[in-house]
């Protein structure tokens, strides 16, 4: 197909085989089941788009092109075949490209050399820098990494077909297998080309909206077929890379590293702007996690029984093992009737079947059997350590060890719990529910100081009692009752097995001050949320309550202000004694989105650097142990790019071995939808951290001044965004005509409303449809504007030298420039233009076109960005660095480019018709979906 106009070295050929291969199964089945004259269509509008990609630059961005010729006015019967062609396309590139990254890891696993980002090469640089075998594991005894799915409506793809996306896949890998033959080869082809085929026949879009659990079993996918099952080779590939850079040892051979990895959601706790997520929620989405992961031990256990075969005749048995088959025999008698005769002298066996059984029932509880079930994961984990202990001192470690260990590693993880429920709601809910109890109508108006100073008169005092205005008659009293029923559930999971990890931090959205997180601390006092009766507490004092509160701090002066609100809450002796009953650990959740879409991409990053900062400066000054947890969307103007750079790049001291970051959208299948992919995903981030905590990047003595260079470029950056996205009287206007918002806010990707709080306007737009829209129109503006105009105050105000030692010299502004290129390499001004004209049908303030004239302006910091990022980098184009992503963006440019046209053409055309249901409708959603699979982002 188009693989012609990307460049390939040598270790890629095999890739370039790969999209040749897959690129032709593709045109076979389009032929197949659209025809020829589609097909010829297809090739004739991919030829047409490689040759305006190839022309000068005048004829890149003229307005009269061949594609207009081949695709205006075209039936949208016919616009969608041809979007449903280039998806198929895209779907194979994407595993294709998938596929070679497990490649080329295991091409490194075979020659042994460490692979950069790997565990082996984590643990070479950790050598470097000093540390010896025992200074290494203390290290990786204390790091987390906690990856939080969310249920933000940016994934694109049904889940039936991202399985069908996953079988390919797993042909691909099957096919890196050497000595296949010919007749295998054959079938291996059919396979594929039967799934491309099904998945061409597969609705894109599903006819409703997808409802909360839709979003639950989606992430639930991701964990228990892909983190599930590759947590013991992460732990393995640990092990090894241990004994490879230090030499092997059995001293610490009875202290395995555990707790790298804790996997937490919102899907089913967010309730921040949501309706559809409530405590009755919560209680099933924990009940269906319990479920899963009970499901996942019970299949393990049935497999390890009809492993361990082992005679009693010939393997001793450990004491303790051999009581508690006996005890089992008797709780489960049954279990042993259903046994055949021949297989009762297997002792492993058996024990690990009636195990399975406790599971089962755990996992269904009847009210007959509640004496049967285990009662936490310890009690589970206690009955498989009896079994490991006897394989180890019977003649077992190569008899059954390795399985049990691996089951063991996956129970460490995954609990009873599977994935932690984080909850999250908007500060401004909390305080009308609050005025509502307390009868103060004016109550969410008044200033922040007088809230807190009532809140801290009425926290020592409060009973733990559902107050009076607690009446689901009224909307007011429903929202009361709505609230409250949330703390009540988390002292349900809290007393009922789940374990210590089930349920995550209570995130406070849109945190303005102190009173915000005294307000959840009464919530949970008057919903019942904590014990009197522990015997700690003394006259005038406030319960404990069990519950980890998280402020979120998202805006640019949210961000400014998070340290002084920190520093007040800390001095609060109230607050002072919930932390200790909380280990003295403060988590604080900081926002990528709404601080981009606030100031731009430059202020945002230095204003949540700084913060960061300060932050753990508050935080140590309190002795309180700190949790920062990043609320990262899948684009980099919304906190996406590469995790690896972000994290060493980070403030020196703020990650200190644990790193919590969300996980959204497409990134969720990107990162986790192949165990391979997903094993080099875990490796590199915990690496990553690793570094960060025990070598970072050295202390510079340019750095005061850099600093003071990245104030100047923040100020201006943040200036000459805010001038076009907030004050200019059209830009507004612009936004709604020349990107598809009012086709993005209509699509059925989310559980949750395009915009916050129910209003409109752009301040309460969320920032996923924000930045879905501008990344559809290849404007992709939340990603780089102002970005040029900070660098060049920087270099009037510092010096050219400066500012590039800055670039190449200084993580952080390193990663900063290294995420705006990639944004630029995807965006196109001359297919942006064209959406530009959409909105010429407006005349501005100043009596000119809005479209010619916002575009004008856009333009001319578009080329100044990219114009300075290249000097300063001294290179010769984008991504200069970073062939690989260069290709991929060239492998797919034929495909996307088109899609723009049709979707330029389908939104004049529907607007004109009054925006009706129908065929143009089900056209646009198809290039909606298109151009995101093409361009690897929605939001």
């Amino acid at each position: 197909m188009s693989e012609r106009t990307a460049e390939f070295e040598e270790k890629d050929l095999p890739l370039k085989d790969d999209v040749h291969l897959l690129g032709a199964l593709v045109g076979d089945v389009i032929r197949d089941q659209g025809g020829d004259e589609l097909f010829d269509r297809v090739e004739a509008a991919r030829r047409a788009a490689i040759a305006r990609r190839e022309a000068s630059d005048d004829a890149a961005t003229a307005l009269d092109t061949p594609l207009d010729h081949l695709l205006d006015a075209l039936e949208p019967a016919t616009a969608e075949l041809l979007v449903r062609s280039y998806l198929a396309y895209f779907r194979v590139v994407n595993l294709a490209e998938a596929v070679h990254r497990i490649r080329r890891r295991r091409d490194y696993l075979r020659e042994r050399q460490p692979q950069a980002g790997s565990l082996l090469a984590t643990l070479h640089a950790l050598r470097g820098a000093g540390l010896d075998r025992g200074a290494a594991r203390t290290l990786f005894d204390h790091l987390v990494f906690e990856p939080v799915f969310t249920a933000h409506p940016t994934e694109a793809t049904r889940r039936v077909l991202l399985e069908k996306e996953l079988e390919i896949a797993k042909v691909l890998v099957q096919r890196l297998a050497p000595e296949r033959t010919p007749p295998e080869e054959r079938a291996a082809l059919e396979r594929i080309r039967t799934e491309i085929t099904i998945a061409w026949q597969t609705e894109e879009q599903p006819g409703v909206r997808p409802t909360v659990r839709d979003e639950m079993e989606h992430v639930l996918y991701h964990v228990t077929e892909v983190l599930y099952r590759i947590v013991p080779p992460l732990y393995e590939d640990l092990e090894e890379a241990f004994d490879e850079v230090f030499g092997s040892t059995d001293v610490e051979s009875d202290r395995p590293i555990r707790g790298l990895l804790r996997c937490a959601s919102w899907v089913g706790g967010d309730m921040d702007g949501n309706p559809y997520v409530s405590s009755e929620t919560m209680r099933e989405t924990l009940h269906e996690h319990r479920r899963q992961v009970l499901g996942c031990y019970r299949r393990d256990l049935e497999t390890l029984a009809r492993e361990l075969s082992q005679s009693a005749s010939r393997v001793t048995l450990a004491p303790a093992l051999a009581e508690r088959l006996d005890e089992y025999g008797q709780m489960l008698p049954d279990v042993l009737r259903r046994q055949p005769e021949r297989q009762r002298d297997m002792p492993y066996r058996t024990l690990l079947r009636l195990i399975a059984q406790r599971v089962e029932l755990t996992r269904e509880p009847r009210p007959e059997n509640r004496h049967l079930v285990y009662p936490d994961a310890a009690a589970l984990r206690h009955d498989l350590e009896l079994v490991l202990d006897s394989l180890a001192r019977n003649r077992g470690t190569h008899a059954g060890l390795f399985g049990m260990r691996r089951l063991l590693r996956r129970l460490d993880t995954f609990g009873f719990h599977l994935a932690t429920l984080d909850l999250r709601q908007d500060a401004q809910a909390h305080r009308e529910v609050v005025g509502t109890v307390l009868g103060d109508d004016r109550w969410a108006d008044r200033r922040a100081a007088g809230r807190t100073r009532r809140l801290l008169e009425l926290l020592p005092t409060v009973e733990p009692r559902a107050p009076q205005a607690d009446d689901a008659a009224t909307p007011a009293g429903a929202a009361v009752r709505r609230a409250l029923d949330v703390f009540r559930a988390v002292a349900e999971v809290q007393s009922s097995g789940f374990g210590r990890h089930a349920i995550g931090p209570y995130i406070i959205s849109m945190t303005e001050g102190v009173d915000d997180i005294l307000t959840v601390l009464l919530l949970a006092r008057w919903a019942g949320l904590g014990d009197r009766e522990n015997g700690e507490e003394t006259a005038g004092t406030m319960p404990p309550v069990p519950l980890d509160i998280a402020p979120l701090f998202e805006t640019v002066g949210d961000l400014e202000a998070a340290p002084a609100i920190l520093d007040e809450l800390f001095s609060l002796p109230l607050y002072r004694r919930h932390l200790e009953h909380r280990g003295r650990r403060q988590m604080v959740m900081i926002g990528y989105s709404d601080s981009n879409k606030d100031g731009g991409l430059a202020a945002a990053r230095w204003a949540l650097h700084q913060g960061q900062e300060e932050i753990a400066a508050v935080c140590a000054r309190h002795d309180v142990e700190l949790t920062l947890f990043h609320g990262r969307g899948g684009t980099v103007s919304r906190g996406g790019g590469k995790t690896r750079s972000a994290v060493l790049a980070a403030p020196r001291g703020t990650v200190d071995g644990r790193l919590r970051v969300t996980e959204q959208g497409e990134v969720i299948h990107e990162k986790y939808g192949l165990r391979g992919i997903a094993l080099r995903e875990l490796e590199q981030t915990l690496g990553a951290v690793a570094l960060a905590t025990a070598a970072p990047t050295p202390d510079d003595a340019r750095e005061p001044a850099w600093r003071e260079a990245m104030d100047d470029l923040a100020a201006e950056s943040r200036r000459v965004y805010r001038a076009l996205v907030y004050e200019h009287p059209d830009f507004y206007s612009y936004f709604r005509h020349a990107t598809p918002i009012d086709v993005i806010e209509r699509m059925m990707i989310g559980s949750r409303p395009a915009s916050r709080r129910a209003r409109t306007g752009l301040a309460n737009l969320r920032a996923i449809p924000w930045v879905f829209s501008w990344t559809q129109s290849r404007h992709i503006l939340p990603g780089w504007y102002g970005l040029g105009s900070g660098l060049a105050r920087a270099i009037e105000h510092h010096g050219r030298d400066t500012v590039a030692a800055m670039v190449t010299d200084w993580p952080f502004l390193s990663a900063l420039v290294g995420d705006a290129e990639m944004v630029l390499a995807k965006a196109d001004l001359g297919i942006a233009a064209r959406y530009a004209v959409l909105a010429d049908e407006l005349t501005g303030a100043d009596g000119a076109p809005v479209g010619q004239s916002l575009f004008a302006q856009i333009r001319t910091e578009h080329d100044r960005t990219v114009e300075l990022l290249l000097e300063l980098q001294g290179t010769p184009r984008l991504l200069e660095r970073d062939p690989a992503l260069r290709r991929s963006i060239r492998l797919r440019n034929p495909y996307v480019d088109p899609m723009s046209w049709l979707q330029i053409d389908l939104l004049r055309r529907w607007r004109a018709a009054g925006r009706p249901e129908g065929e143009l409708f089900d056209a646009l959603l198809a290039t909606v979906h298109g151009i995101a699979q093409g361009l690897h982002n929605t939001g």
